[in-house]
């Protein structure tokens, strides 16, 4: 391998870590509970104009549904289980979102500010 070769070979593994790294700390999770079937928080806050994670974790027996038309996601979650919502960036404003099976209870909104 020449020198050159090398060297770009080098460069480009540390990009990539750099690159990965930053992407990391940009989707940094934010923690949301379904207990009781109700969210905690109920209100989210999100920068404006960056991705976000949500890390859903379902504290109840039962299966419930992560849903928001004004977010376009839908993403089911198992009673005792977790998953992850990723947030496209977001406008400033409200987006609410609900629980689908549980609709009466489970409300929610994500403020992005």
């Amino acid at each position: 391998m020449t020198m050159t070769r090398l060297l770009s070979a080098c460069l480009l593994v540390v990009t990539a870590t750099v690159a990965g790294t930053h992407l990391a700390a940009a989707e940094s999770g934010i923690a949301v509970t379904i207990k009781n079937h109700k969210f905690t928080p109920a209100e989210i806050h999100v920068p404006a104009g960056k991705p976000a994670v949500l890390t859903i974790k379902n504290e109840d027996g039962s299966v419930e549904e992560f849903d928001s038309s004004a977010l376009k996601i839908e993403k089911v979650i198992a009673g005792g289980g977790e998953g992850s919502v990723r947030l496209r960036p977001l406008d400033p404003g409200r987006y609410p979102f609900m629980g689908e099976y549980h609709a009466d209870t489970a409300q929610g909104v994500v403020i992005a500010e």
